[in-house]
């Protein structure tokens, strides 16, 4: 792969991504792994009910709320 060199930010914003023909998929799922690696989420286990959707969005607010939190924390060391 030929090395790119840009000038501005805005020029390499602009520049097509160069992908080799069928490695597109291939290289979508090495950069989620890396992303789940790095930031890994963290559900609680088994199954809920909820009376109502506005509690079942608050539940999954605390849930979010406690993984930035998690992944602060761990920022910050």
């Amino acid at each position: 792969m030929a090395v790119q060199r840009f000038r501005t930010v805005e020029e390499m914003a602009a520049a097509p991504v160069i992908v080799p023909p069928g490695e597109g998929f291939e290289r979508f799922v090495r950069h989620c792994a890396r992303y789940w690696t790095i930031a890994p989420r963290v559900y609680p286990r088994g199954v809920f009910r909820f009376r109502s959707i506005g509690e079942a969005q608050a539940a999954r607010d605390r849930v979010t709320e406690r993984n930035v939190n998690r992944l602060r924390e761990r920022k910050g060391r």
